[in-house]
């Protein structure tokens, strides 16, 4: 569900941005108030990757000719808590656009929103958590991760058809446009819903102080090593091997875009929109995750971008965790 740059007018993405960045300063100054967690630290860069990686296989929906993917805003919140969650799908979005060409610059906003904001602060806080803080069982864990992962996703393409109409985005009139986007976002988070469970249920058979620290606002009181390994050797194996995989069809967002526009590549022009084209072809190395130059896309390109994507994020998410705890804990040493 990455928008374009194409699907937004500059006042629309602009209006996004200062919406998403206030809220992840709300997510920041959060953590810092209730202090960073240590051990949640290389979680977050471990668990960013690992939805780096998953981002990557796209599934299909079956007799519709389209595909979907996690968002994993739901799973995040579930292992790190709301606002660490968010500042993690915030990092992996933002590598997902300046190194890989994947959602636009001016888009970015709109994406930490519809992807991150909605899931991590309202799925997970309104859905998820109130059913799984009565008892932490696998039942309570399945369907928890199914209707705040279908709530997200009908949420967030919602958000992307309003975005779409408040930029005068006319090729996608309001009506036919919500009338497949929610639909096809309904089947994809149930899918979605199902792993974001199947993961979970991994981690509460390993480490279930961990989930039940995060529902309860505790600080982790248990060894986190196996379930860090455990991720790490998935991230590689996902975003290495599994991605080649990967469902040809097109996306929720882009199969409803040819059902309404009859094609998925719109086109906007404009200063705005150019800069933010330029400014991602000079960062991305590897647009649409293969080699620069491979426009047909190598299977050692994909697996190369799930490994060297994954990295970055493991260094970026868990660097921002690392900035946090050290600005607060000076505080507390002066305290």
């Amino acid at each position: 569900m990455h928008m374009a740059d194409a699907l937004l007018s500059p006042a629309v993405g602009g209006a996004m941005t200062a919406v998403s960045a206030a809220a992840l300063g709300y997510a920041v100054k959060k953590i810092s108030g209730d202090g960073m967690d240590e051990k949640k630290i290389p979680m977050m860069g471990v668990m960013g990757a690992f939805v780096f990686a998953g981002q990557m296989i796209n599934f299909t929906i079956p007799a519709t000719g389209s595909s979907g993917h996690i968002g994993g805003g739901v799973l995040l919140a579930a292992l790190l808590g709301p606002f660490p969650a968010l500042l993690t799908l915030a990092s992996v979005l933002l590598i997902q656009c300046l190194f890989f060409a994947d959602g636009g610059l001016l888009a970015y906003g709109c994406n930490v929103f519809n992807m991150g904001v909605v899931a991590c602060l309202f799925a997970y806080q309104y859905v998820y958590r109130p059913i799984v803080k009565r008892g932490m069982s696998t039942d309570r864990i399945f369907w928890a991760s199914i209707l705040a992962s279908m709530l997200g996703l009908q949420l967030g393409a919602f958000a992307v058809v309003l975005e779409t109409l408040l930029s005068g985005v006319t090729e996608l009139p309001f009506a036919a446009f919500v009338g497949l986007m929610q639909p096809i976002h309904l089947a994809i988070g149930f899918v979605e819903g199902i792993v974001t469970a199947a993961v979970l249920s991994f981690v509460r058979s390993a480490r279930p102080e961990l989930l039940e620290s995060v529902v309860q606002d505790t600080k982790i009181g248990v060894s986190t090593k196996k379930v860090l390994v455990a991720f790490l050797v998935l991230t590689v194996l996902v975003g290495g091997g599994l991605s080649l995989f990967a469902s040809a069809y097109p996306d929720g967002l882009e199969w409803s875009m040819e059902g309404v526009a009859g094609t998925a590549e719109l086109e906007r022009g404009g200063a705005v929109h150019e800069a933010a084209s330029s400014f991602v072809g000079a960062t991305a190395f590897m647009p649409d995750y293969s080699f620069a130059g491979d426009e047909e896309g190598s299977s050692l390109g994909t697996s190369t971008a799930g490994v060297v994507g994954s990295a970055i994020t493991v260094a970026l998410a868990g660097g921002i965790g690392l900035l946090i705890h050290a600005i607060k804990k000076p505080k507390k040493e002066l305290a």
